[in-house]
């Protein structure tokens, strides 16, 4: 009886948690996808022979590389509001989470395109240039497209790590999965809730996982 009684109590918490994994999926998607698209940029950026904008990407990937993602969390909530005049009141925690993480996101992104781009054979960029192609075409039209399938073992990592990373936003109230358990622990002093927490995660990665290994098979370079 008392299994059942437990059993029950653990299913009743799913509904609520469920709300907060949408939230956690939502907030990793779009980090992932903008990483990808302004770390492209950035990587650009550094392979570029322009040293003000060489530079510039490199202080900015060094930053966001360097500081704790917490802390980045915090000043674009807390901090970043009051640069405006008057001080900006209209930045919710949710907003506050999505710029946080992408930008976070798109400096590792970066470094990870980057080296993908670089790995690609320096005769490909001298054939497009020997067929009439300037730096930037050569780039889009012939590198970076290469580059894709170089990335796609690195960026489900990151994929991965961001899912786990996103508790972090339980710290602003935002309410995502980890943030939902611990309103329910604290509530109904349940610790119970943390087991099927957990095995959302795992099934959240473990999914993931299994979808990028089965692209990594069917689209990746690397055997």
């Amino acid at each position: 009886m008392e299994a059942v009684l437990l059993m029950s109590q653990i299913l009743s918490f799913i509904p609520r948690l469920l709300r907060g994994t949408g939230i956690t999926l939502e907030l990793t998607i779009v980090a992932v996808i903008f990483g990808l698209l302004f770390g492209l940029l950035l990587a650009l950026g550094r392979l570029s022979k322009n040293v003000v904008i060489n530079k510039f990407c490199w202080v900015y990937i060094w930053f966001f590389r360097g500081t704790p993602l917490l802390m980045q969390l915090f000043f674009i909530y807390y901090a970043f509001p009051l640069f405006f005049n008057p001080p900006l009141k209209d930045l919710t925690n949710v907003m506050a989470g999505f710029i946080a993480f992408s930008l976070n996101s798109a400096a590792y992104l970066a470094e990870i395109i980057r080296a993908a781009i670089q790995s690609i054979d320096k005769g490909q960029m001298e054939a497009s240039k020997a067929l009439g192609m300037t730096y930037g075409q050569a780039m889009l039209r012939v590198i970076v497209p290469q580059s894709y399938r170089r990335l796609i073992p690195p960026v489900g990592n990151e994929f991965i790590m961001m899912i786990k990373d996103t508790a972090l936003v339980s710290a602003i109230a935002l309410p995502d999965l980890m943030r939902v358990t611990h309103e329910i622990e604290s509530q109904q002093a349940a610790w119970l809730v943390y087991i099927p927490s957990a095995i959302i995660y795992l099934v959240l990665t473990t999914l993931f996982t299994f979808i990028f290994e089965k692209f990594e098979k069917k689209y990746s370079v690397y055997e």
